[in-house]
């Protein structure tokens, strides 16, 4: 098979049978494969400066200890030469010749060429790559070799395809290029001007207008600020005028080109019409609004008329205006003029800027250097403060209902706390309730010895007085004062303000109260009230415990007298003494410092726990009184059930499993009830024997003596309290605590 030999680069076919004796070898040239031998390189068999015998795959030189191949080492390298074409111009008066510019190309990887001719500017001519990317062929009689880098230089013409290129000119890199692999540049040749380009200029110099002609390129600011606006925060104040108020704008700034558009934020049921904008985008005069303009008084450029005529068939001939006599000037606002703090005029109109966004103060930043925005509030102040003056209560209905009707034209009934009644109402066995034991400060004889239980309900303030029923006292017990809430004395009645109420935090222990006209001392409270105050001293003050060792701190240096006061009255040495010696005690050290809410408070924290159950006869008493009105009597069947669970007969079973039983015979007692009577008949091991039990609840064979109510006030102090009997809050209260905890002093 052939091989492929090219122009230029072949080998001699003919020459004597020793030439294929040589050594050969396969290699590249110009990306094809082929048979070289070894020759001498460089140009007709002549070394070139400062190159090395080495065997070539082509006649370009490569870098020095590299074989790989031409278009490895010359990769994206082009050399670049400037020629002109005189072609021919015959039809023409004007010309005779006409010069044209191009650009030769020479690729060193392929040995490419390509010629592009630059655009001229209303040449008339088609412009562009006069001649693609190829390997082009040499002149006639060497139409079979190519162009190669050797056929270039300075000042020389080139013939492509029969026509002729001068050359005159190559870039730098050409230099150096040629110049390595040996080259003898010439001088650079001139390039004549084309007389037709030279005299159009000359032309268009002659003619050019007095002021030149004025562009406005705004398409470099758009592509740069497309999309991005500046936000501003405005506000426009028109409380000055009639039926005028303060509006919320918000500015928006186009970078694009420096326009400026005004959006209006409407609060909710404002009254106003919604408007998509308050101002159109456009520009937006600084001194506006500037006036009515006729049509084509607001140009870019201003037109003179040279000379006109009559006549209809003359032509008139404009000029533009060089010293722009009838131009209007006008200012628009540009960011420049936009700051945070600053007022704008839009068309007459003083719009405050008050505030701006992250963008608008990063672009700022970055392209002003500011760097502080101080904000300015928007909201308007607060209205001066009309005091409404309401008639005063004519004593018809209650207060509050009567204010009601002076608020509005349909009057609407008094909203109460809604809350409060909730949170603080009895649920369970909360009573939310505060019950004080009092009696009636009075001259009359009559009415000293009388006792009375004033409740205070907390989930709406109000407050009851009851008296109790006390046989042979000659006075009708029963309801005192009905739930209502009580006014504090020394109030007017017929005025326009509310009347104020009794409040709980001034309901305590030895305190005075006025009901209606009636004088009450609270003498003692219930055991929910006093843990309630104890839990609340925010409100009760008196309750709180810390307070209260602080008047007794006071009197440290009487220590050692105190606590032989105290021995002196524990003669029985039981380091304890009852409730009314200790308050004694007390009021003598104090001098009367400590109120009775306090003592007592004291007392509890200190007193002597007191066994609190109940005895079983007392509990089995109880139950019998439910089973007797629930008529329950079927205690063989239950016996007969748990004899069944009994699988050991041992006559016993554990409490769960009698309670169950109990639960489904639909035994009539309450939960906790029936766990107390469980927990007296149940054993170590927690069993109980249900022989006995039952027994025990057997109303008819085990009948037990009914219940008593006991009598109230059943336990009396001995001596006289405050003038008066009263139930002991405490009965007993470790005294050496208290010295220990106030005083530090320890037992001996």
């Amino acid at each position: 098979m052939a091989l492929p030999v090219l122009p230029g680069n072949s080998f001699n076919r003919n020459a004597g049978k020793e030439k294929y004796h040589k050594s050969q070898h396969w290699g590249f040239c110009n990306n094809v494969r082929m048979l070289v031998s070894e020759e001498k390189p460089g140009i007709g068999g002549e070394l070139l400066i400062g190159q090395k015998i080495k065997p070539k795959y082509s006649v370009f030189p490569k870098g020095e200890g590299t074989d790989a191949p031409s278009w490895v080492a010359f990769d994206k390298q082009v050399l670049s030469f400037n020629a002109y074409v005189e072609d021919e111009v015959s039809d023409k008066r004007q010309e005779n010749y006409r010069i044209r510019y191009y650009k030769i190309y020479f690729y060193l990887e392929d040995d490419t060429i390509q010629v592009n001719e630059p655009e001229v500017k209303n040449s008339g001519l088609p412009q562009g790559t006069f001649i693609r990317r190829h390997r082009i062929p040499l002149p006639p009689p060497d139409d079979d070799q190519f162009y190669t880098v050797y056929h270039f230089n300075i000042n020389i013409d080139i013939i492509f395809y029969g026509r002729t290129f001068k050359i005159y000119e190559c870039d730098a890199f050409t230099k150096n290029f040629l110049k390595k692999i040996g080259v003898k540049l010439n001088p650079p040749g001139q390039c004549p001007e084309d007389p037709y380009m030279k005299m159009r200029k000359e032309k268009l110099e002659f003619v050019q207008p007095f002021r030149p002609y004025e562009s406005f390129d705004t398409l470099k600011q758009f592509l740069q600020y497309d999309g991005k606006v500046l936000r501003f925060f405005c506000l426009w104040d028109d409380s000055d005028s009639l039926f005028g108020d303060r509006r919320d704008l918000i500015l928006h700034y186009f970078l694009s080109d420096d326009t400026i558009e005004i959006k209006e934020v409407l609060p909710h049921n404002s009254g106003r019409d919604a408007m998509s904008l308050f101002l159109r985008r456009s520009k937006l005069p600084k001194y506006g609004p500037p006036g009515i303009y006729q049509p084509g008084q607001i140009t870019d450029q201003t037109v003179l008329n040279v000379y006109g005529s009559m006549s209809e068939k003359q032509v008139d001939g404009f000029l533009l205006d060089k010293f722009k006599l009838g131009k209007l000037k006008q200012e628009f606002y540009k960011d420049s003029d936009l700051s945070v703090g600053s007022a704008i005029n839009v068309w007459g109109r003083k719009v405050l800027l008050c505030d701006c966004d992250e963008f608008t103060k990063s672009y700022y930043k970055s392209k002003y250097g500011i760097e502080k925005f101080t904000s300015i509030s928007c909201k308007a102040p607060s209205p001066p403060k009309i005091e409404r003056k309401f008639p005063p209560y004519t004593g018809f209905g209650s207060e509050e209902d009567s204010l009601r009707s002076c608020i509005g034209l349909i009057p609407t009934p008094h909203r109460k706390n809604f809350k409060k009644f909730m949170e603080e109402d009895s649920y369970g066995n909360i009573s939310n309730i505060l019950r004080y034991f009092a009696k009636l400060i009075t001259d009359k004889c009559s009415d000293v010895d009388r006792m009375f239980i004033i409740s205070y309900f907390l989930s709406d303030d109000t407050l009851s007085v009851f008296e109790p029923i006390e046989r042979n006292s000659g006075i009708t017990g029963g309801m005192f004062l009905k739930r209502i809430r009580v006014k504090r004395p020394g109030q007017e009645i017929f005025k326009s303000e509310l009347s104020e109420y009794i409040k709980s935090e001034e309901l305590y222990v030895g305190a005075k109260i006025n009901v209606n006209g009636y004088l009450f001392l609270l003498l003692n409270a219930d055991e929910y009230t006093l843990n309630y105050m104890e839990k609340n001293i925010d409100r009760f003050p008196y309750s709180s415990i810390e307070l209260a060792l602080q008047k007794l701190k006071e009197a440290e240096s009487k220590s050692r007298e105190i606590k032989q006061v105290f021995a002196a009255a524990d003669s029985d040495h039981t380091k304890m003494v009852d409730y009314n010696t200790f308050r004694d005690i007390l009021m003598s050290i104090t001098v009367g410092k400590l109120i009775d809410q306090e003592i007592i408070t004291i007392a509890r924290h200190y007193r002597v726990s007191e066994d609190k159950s109940i005895d079983v006869n007392f509990l089995i008493a109880q139950a019998h009184e439910k089973l007797k009105k629930n008529m329950f009597e079927n205690f063989d069947k239950i016996i007969s059930n748990c004899v069944y669970e009994d699988r050991k007969k041992k006559h016993v079973l554990p409490r769960k499993d009698i309670k169950r039983l109990c639960k489904c015979s639909r035994i009539p007692l309450s939960d906790d009830l029936l766990g107390d009577i469980l927990s007296r008949f149940e054993d170590s091991e927690g069993q109980i024997h249900y022989d006995s039990f039952f027994h025990a609840l057997n109303w008819r064979i085990n009948p037990m003596p009914e219940l008593q109510a006991p009598p109230y006030l059943k336990e009396k102090c001995e001596d006289v309290w405050l003038g008066m009997p009263s139930p002991i809050p405490v009965k007993y209260i470790r005294y050496l605590a208290l010295l220990k905890d106030v005083y530090g002093l320890e037992e001996e």
